[in-house]
């Protein structure tokens, strides 16, 4: 057996310059790189007697050797780290997985040109548009343009050789310039008019194509003037859900989501001024890195050295980087120019923003729904409390309020094929002394183990409760009030600085302390499951809330008139219509200024 690690003699030798080191287990195998602006004081940080996670633990008791390598800046010492992770991929570093090069959409230089998706390195004539976020993205688009613009996508091998039109003509997807039956003045035109939507000029080309059809009405040719009517239709459907009013650029919007021991980034992609989707990528980190520990390794593996990575000159994240200048001058020297890294923002890169949150909030939590993760998790959980049998039902209780009003208890529940939504109950909570967390909890349960009690549903095996000592024992006297001792039961206590994996767990009516590691699959299914009671409570206790303070609805909206109102309601159909519609689609309506717009879409979406 290897001896362990003299930290001390090695400490005492090594430099205080910026450098990246490399920790090495008994084999030599590279367990973890690291780099830092002053390497005796990163490195001393791993053996400190207190304050070290878990896992940052379990790394230092493998560390049989580190390696440090000298630089002469931060900068250049972080691109080295991205290097020797790229090729020695240790186990304990945030590891990207998916590295498969983006579409793009490529436009070919020909007399008829051809739209087709393209992968790789852009060797060939034409003009490309992307990066799309999927193979799926590009062929949405390329199958909209071929519906509208009727541009070929054959190929040229295909495209010289027809005799007569092919299928694609039949069906009304393409002109056939293949045969002669479109002049190419004509198709030169439909040609234009693709680029200039997938350059993210959709507004100057729908005013374009209305004007073209009231020409084509005024002089009678209403078979065309019809066509551009479809045209425009097509158009401003698509608009609608990828087009910010007022934005151009391209930008890369990333989001990280941690929880239950997963995590999401979600990258968006803006390009034009268009939102063109989104892509999901699940690192593994092995230690308890943070959000934008997580984002800053995302960012460096992603762009630098990527072959054929299309590197914007800006960068919005949801969490601030921990070297962000550092990082964005190593993205300036492989880019050639400025990169602009940013976190906080406002207007459409705020909403651009939000929506890469909720995404890959939402992602993560479609990962820990898997059934074989699920099963996994629960049987992690039964060993973890020493529990006969594997746990087929546990509810969780959480209290949700502001400053006292409107209090609303939730019970979500779950079983071995996840959360059973349907059970999902919440309770209104009167009579208590605004704030008495205690009370609120003891009437939800009373209320909830009664109506079980007597038959009017399923007991459970396990009742969770988000809380401390004083919930627990709300939860423990009042199932012994109706005899229901047979439940066990449990708190989830927050752990220091509330930060996931350092929950402690109080077991039954005695509180017995339990703290499992932060890699535990048991602590993940806890977590997963406190965390669906919470976000269950706090979206009744809103709503709840919203509907005592409600007074406006569009009548009552400042600035809308009869007259308004009539258009409103005239050009989207209804108010549920109204109500759904973006700012954007109702600065469309004829005399909503964008100010208006703004209002009325606050008044509605608190309604």
């Amino acid at each position: 057996m290897s001896q362990p690690f003299d930290h001390r003699s090695f400490l005492n030798t090594v430099t205080e310059r910026p450098g990246v080191y490399q920790m090495l287990d008994g084999e030599g195998e590279v367990l973890y790189v690291g780099k830092a602006r002053n390497l005796r004081q990163r490195l001393a940080s791993y053996f400190r007697s207190s304050g070290l996670s878990l896992k940052t633990k379990a790394l230092v008791e493998r560390i049989r050797q580190i390696q440090v390598t000298v630089t002469r800046t931060e900068t250049e010492a972080l691109i080295l780290e991205h290097n020797l992770i790229k090729q020695q991929r240790p186990p304990y570093n945030i590891l990207l997985r998916d590295d498969k090069s983006y579409p793009y959409i490529l436009l070919t230089d020909a007399p008829y040109p051809r739209l087709v998706l393209h992968r790789g390195a852009r060797r060939e004539a034409g003009r490309y548009f992307g990066p799309y976020p999927n193979a799926s993205a590009a062929r949405e688009s390329l199958n909209f343009l071929q519906k509208v613009f009727r541009v070929r996508q054959c190929d040229d091998s295909f495209f010289r050789n027809r005799s007569r039109p092919c299928l694609q003509y039949q069906i009304g997807r393409c002109t056939a310039p293949c045969v002669g039956l479109i002049d190419e003045e004509s198709y030169a035109e439909d040609v234009r008019h693709s680029e200039m939507f997938l350059s993210g000029q959709s507004s100057d080309l729908v005013a374009e194509l209305a004007d073209r059809m009231e020409a084509a009405a005024a002089a009678l040719e209403f078979e065309q003037a019809a066509a551009l009517r479809d045209q425009i239709q097509h158009l401003q459907q698509v608009q609608s859900r990828q087009y910010v009013e007022g934005e151009r650029g391209d930008v890369d919007v990333i989001a990280c989501s941690q929880g239950s021991g997963v995590s999401c980034v979600q990258q968006l992609l803006v390009r034009d001024g268009r939102v063109l989707g989104s892509r999901a990528f699940y690192p593994r980190p092995r230690l308890e890195e943070d959000d934008g520990e997580v984002l800053e390794a995302f960012v460096l593996q992603h762009y630098l050295g990527a072959d054929g990575q299309e590197l914007p000159a800006e960068i919005l994240v949801s969490a601030p980087l921990p070297d962000a200048d550092i990082v964005a001058g190593a993205l300036m020297t492989s880019r050639g120019g400025r990169v602009r890294i940013q976190h906080r923002c406002k207007g459409a890169r705020a909403q651009w923003l939000e929506l890469a949150r909720r995404t890959a909030e939402q992602n993560r939590m479609g990962r820990l729904a898997s059934r074989q993760s699920l099963n996994q998790r629960f049987e992690a959980l039964q060993r973890a409390l020493d529990l006969p049998e594997i746990p087929e039902r546990v509810e969780c209780f959480d209290i949700s309020h502001t400053g006292g009003e409107s209090t609303v208890a939730s019970c979500v529940v779950f079983d071995r094929d996840g959360p059973r939504k349907s059970d999902y109950r919440r309770f209104n909570i009167e009579g208590i002394t605004p704030g008495d967390d205690y009370a609120a909890m003891g009437q939800a349960l009373s209320r909830r183990y009664a109506r079980l009690r007597r038959g009017e549903g399923v007991l459970p095996d396990l009742l969770l409760i988000d809380g401390g000592k004083g919930q627990l024992g709300q939860a423990v006297a009042v199932l012994g009030e109706l005899g229901l001792d047979s439940i066990r039961v449990m708190a989830v206590a927050e752990g220091s600085r509330r930060r996931p994996g350092r929950e402690t767990l109080l077991v039954g009516a005695e509180a017995r302390e339990l703290v499992l590691p932060g890699e535990s699959a048991a602590l993940h299914l806890i977590q997963q499951i406190r965390d669906e009671a919470h976000r269950f409570a706090v979206t009744g206790h809103k709503q709840r809330r919203d509907r005592a303070r409600r007074e406006s609805r569009l009548e009552s909206i400042p600035g809308i008139g009869p007259r308004r109102r009539r258009e409103l309601l005239r050009h989207f159909g209804g108010l549920q219509e109204v109500a759904r519609a973006s700012v954007e689609d109702l600065c469309r309506v004829p005399g909503i200024s964008h100010r208006l717009a703004a209002d009325i879409h606050a008044a509605l979406q608190r309604d």
